[in-house]
């Protein structure tokens, strides 16, 4: 073989390990790798969505909520999976799932997704729909 089909060939089996291995590497769907947990169900009520929280690890945990409330917003505050402080354009969420950031001393936040797009509205005037996903995610 001459030097230039042997360095061909090598390459080739490289691209191939190294795409195998990229297919081992579990990611969660927002392209973060860490785990994914399962945080159970919480609550009570006729109306069901789903709640994820990623961290700023890229971790994700995912709750099945029950609830009466109104709003996603009511429904995850009794629930205790969020917490954060009134303010002119609605509730300002500093804690998910029991983690608190704080962009002034971090320089991370909390943002609030429905159905995997960024929030237009917060999370206090969000209305409960069931069987949507609604998620914070550390950014």
């Amino acid at each position: 073989m001459k030097r230039t089909e042997k360095t061909t060939t090598f390459l080739v089996l490289l691209l191939v390990a190294v795409l195998a291995l990229a297919g081992c590497v579990r990611q969660n769907p927002e392209g973060d790798s860490g785990t994914v947990t399962d945080g159970g169900t919480v609550g009570e009520g006729a109306h069901t969505f789903a709640f994820s929280v990623v961290d700023a690890e890229g971790n994700k945990t995912v709750f099945a909520v029950h609830t009466d409330e109104e709003t996603v917003g009511e429904a995850l505050l009794k629930n205790g999976l969020i917490a954060g402080d009134a303010g002119a354009y609605g509730l300002y969420v500093k804690t998910v799932n029991g983690i608190t950031l704080d962009f002034e001393k971090d320089g991370k936040y909390w943002a609030f997704y429905v159905e995997g797009a960024y929030a237009a509205a917060g999370v206090d005037a969000t209305p409960v729909t069931d069987g949507a996903d609604y998620m914070f995610k550390a950014e």
